[in-house]
């Protein structure tokens, strides 16, 4: 098992993989030209751990996050990019999702560890 999860990590490190970085230089592209970062692409209706996440994240990083989509399905709209200025200054990979959905997701498997029932459940509206 310990050999499996060196092979993914060296897999999806770009640090060490040659493929993993040029993957990583091509996402970046492709996310500058349209203002997203990488968290942005987490959908809170796919799974409820994101979804968590988000409720528990401050107003101001939503909010932050709801008009870079907003501008991006615009942008997409178009069939346009952003200025080549505005594309320098954006940040894709600078995370704000990650440690929060790290929280959440540990505190559901401790929930589930000790046989508490869960917080939400996927229910068919």
């Amino acid at each position: 098992m310990a050999i499996m999860d060196s092979i993914l990590k060296f897999m999806v490190d770009p640090k060490k993989n040659w493929f993993a970085a040029q993957h990583m230089k091509t996402l970046s592209k492709r996310l500058r030209k349209y203002g997203l970062r990488y968290d942005d692409l987490y959908d809170p209706y796919y799974d409820l751990d994101i979804k968590e996440a988000l409720a528990r994240l401050p107003r101001e990083v939503v909010d932050a996050r709801i008009q870079r989509l907003k501008r991006a399905h615009d942008l997409s709209m178009k069939h346009e990019y952003l200025s080549s200025d505005m594309q320098a200054m954006q940040t894709p990979f600078r995370y704000y999702l990650q440690d929060m959905l790290a929280l959440v997701k540990r505190e559901r498997a401790e929930r589930e560890a000790l046989g508490a029932l869960p917080l939400y459940q996927r229910t068919i509206p």
